[in-house]
């Protein structure tokens, strides 16, 4: 994919799975809500205890992966490699929240307002991960014509 479609593709989605590294030496693989700027940084939260954020503290290089398709010539991903960055910023997570909230959506700035105001408590026990990507991968099968 072109770096616009990446971009496109990656607003178009919803979950992306994110592949830590365990304490034990297994990929630790979670799906996730997120939100990605222009840049491709992707942005999600979770609870601060999580086992993914205890992977990332300790190690934060990860791979990231948003996929889609339900036949072989459907099949699209976008696969970004990167170091996770766990803030534990309550404003910046209420954000993130809102942003993940809104994705795909036409929200004016009232609605933004609510949204906001609804995820404040649940924003005070969690933290934001940013995934600023050292790498990036992509396929779309539906441009290989039925030629695989």
């Amino acid at each position: 994919m072109t770096d616009a479609e990446v971009r496109d593709y990656l607003a178009s989605q919803q979950t992306v799975i994110i592949v830590s590294n365990g304490r034990n030496g297994y990929p630790h693989p979670m799906p996730m809500w997120y939100y990605s700027d222009e840049d491709c940084v992707t942005h999600c939260t979770t609870f601060g205890k999580s086992q993914k954020v205890l992977n990332l503290r300790r190690d934060p290089r990860c791979t990231l992966l948003v996929e889609s398709g339900t036949r072989y010539d459907q099949l699209r991903s976008v696969m970004i490699y990167s170091e996770a960055e766990v803030i534990d910023d309550y404003e910046r997570v209420r954000d993130c929240l809102v942003n993940v909230s809104c994705k795909g959506r036409d929200v004016d700035d009232e609605e933004r307002a609510r949204i906001r105001e609804r995820v404040a408590n649940n924003a005070k026990k969690r933290v934001l991960l940013r995934f600023q990507p050292h790498s990036v991968v992509s396929w779309d099968h539906s441009k290989l014509g039925g030629r695989y």
